[in-house]
């Protein structure tokens, strides 16, 4: 799988993570909601630093290739 991430800001919202991922916006939120995952919250929002994601995606597939 090939994703191009650079079109995403430094900081992702829930609905962009879902765009990036390829998956649903209840898939995301329970991504954002898992302890091991890079969630920043602020206020009432979850959110996600990109370049933690990218971390987050290497450590979780064993090399998945994608464009950063």
């Amino acid at each position: 799988m090939t994703n191009n991430f650079d079109q995403y800001p430094p900081v992702m919202s829930a609905t962009q993570l879902s765009e990036a991922l390829g998956i649903s916006r209840a898939g995301a939120y329970q991504l954002l909601h898992q302890e091991t995952f890079p969630t920043l919250q602020v206020g009432k929002r979850l959110l996600v630093p990109k370049d933690k994601l990218l971390f987050w995606i290497e450590q979780h597939t064993g090399g998945m290739r994608y464009e950063v």
